[in-house]
């Protein structure tokens, strides 16, 4: 949507003009999959989808939230900011507020808020996070509190644990607030050091393919995979000292994995060493160039959350499966957090057409669903726009 027909449509609810607008991307992950709750590397760049919110300063003692998106409002007192509100989606800007409020910052004036988002929501590209960010940028700014974009960026970590319930890593939000345009962003989860590494793929484009499965990680599946990984690092500490998962190279882990008795949390654990040796050389192969190797091990990837952590499922494996049989694809894997949502593939410009249609076909056969696809571009981080 143009920035002048969010300005009418701000309008159009408040009775007055925005003052001020903000935006922040969602993000697809290009490799490095639940390894970031476990220390570990991740490598997503953000996308031109996101988040945006207009916001006028007012004299009341209340915040407005209302979005093009979502049908229900409210006005929040500013001495309630650090209150959910059943499972609305005004949760993801409140728990923001309410990171603000713990660092003592007391509103005192208030803010009429119209929050618009052209990412998919349920898709796994991290739309909530890009809610969150955007929140954070907009206070930040408005109010003059002078936190840099990693300090937002662990505010919208904290509010989706604390207000959605969801025990996300820094991936997300990072990406959205930290995020370089024509760039992916390496991070490692555990000391937060990252660098953005050129995202030059030559004659080869990102895709996107929604397989309209919505993901839910709230549904307790996510925060269960957070509390196996948890158990794998009780268990094998008895053979090694560590902290994280993502610290065990795969011969460490050959060597003491003996320690796990239960079959299944071994798997998630090796999902974890096995991912972050793989983002790595992910890392390594695009910085010399190597597509062909950067997107095996992308598959690989994905193979690896299938089997191991058992967070694809039906849909996702057969959208992998579709997209590896057009030729000009390097790889493809799912991107986010499963159980639904989205695959990124690398996929040569002369075959994004048929790409598109012949995925899209087989999908549908196969599933009986309509997926979608995006042609990624890449974006900069949480920013004011006017």
């Amino acid at each position: 949507m143009e920035i002048s027909s969010l300005k009418s449509k701000f309008y159009e609810k408040f009775g007055h003009e925005a003052e001020e607008g903000y935006f922040a991307p969602g993000r697809v992950n290009l490799i490095g999959e639940h390894t970031d709750y476990n220390g570990g590397f991740v490598f997503p760049c953000a996308i031109s989808f996101g988040n945006y919110c207009l916001i006028r300063r007012t004299d009341l003692n209340k915040i407005k939230l209302k979005s093009l998106n979502m049908p229900f409002e409210a006005d929040i007192s500013v001495d309630e900011l650090n209150k959910a509100v059943g499972k609305e989606w005004i949760n993801y800007p409140i728990g923001v507020f309410a990171q603000f409020l713990k660092k003592g910052h007391h509103f005192k004036a208030g803010l009429d808020m119209l929050f618009y988002g052209d990412v998919p929501p349920g898709a796994g590209l991290s739309s909530s996070a890009a809610i969150e960010v955007v929140t954070a940028v907009a206070i930040n700014s408005a109010f003059g509190l002078g936190y840099n974009p990693v300090d937002l960026a662990l505010m919208g970590q904290k509010a989706e644990h604390e207000f959605a319930g969801v025990q996300c890593g820094i991936m997300d939000q990072f990406a959205s607030a930290m995020g370089k345009k024509d760039h992916a962003v390496y991070l490692n989860c555990d000391t937060l050091s990252y660098q953005h590494v050129p995202l030059d793929l030559g004659d080869y484009s990102i895709v996107i393919s929604n397989t309209n499965s919505p993901h839910k990680l709230d549904s307790g599946k996510y925060n269960q995979r957070v509390s196996e990984c948890r158990q794998a690092v009780a268990d094998l500490q008895k053979g090694k000292n560590f902290q994280y998962l993502a610290e065990l190279t795969i011969s460490d882990f050959e060597t003491i994995n003996h320690f796990i008795t239960d079959e299944q949390v071994r798997k998630r654990a090796q999902h974890v060493v096995s991912e972050t040796d793989r983002t790595k050389k992910a890392v390594e192969a695009l910085s010399k160039g190597n597509l062909v190797l950067f997107g095996q091990l992308m598959t690989a990837s994905h193979q690896s959350l299938k089997d191991d952590y058992e967070v694809t499922g039906f849909q996702l494996d057969t959208m992998n499966e579709e997209a590896l049989k057009v030729e000009g694809v390097l790889g493809s894997r799912m991107t986010g957090g499963g159980f639904g949502g989205c695959t990124v593939s690398i996929v040569h410009k002369d075959a994004v057409d048929t790409f598109i249609q012949q995925v899209g076909a087989g999908y549908t056969e196969k599933t009986g669903l309509t997926p979608k696809f995006y042609v990624a571009q890449t974006s900069d981080g949480g920013k004011r726009i006017f």
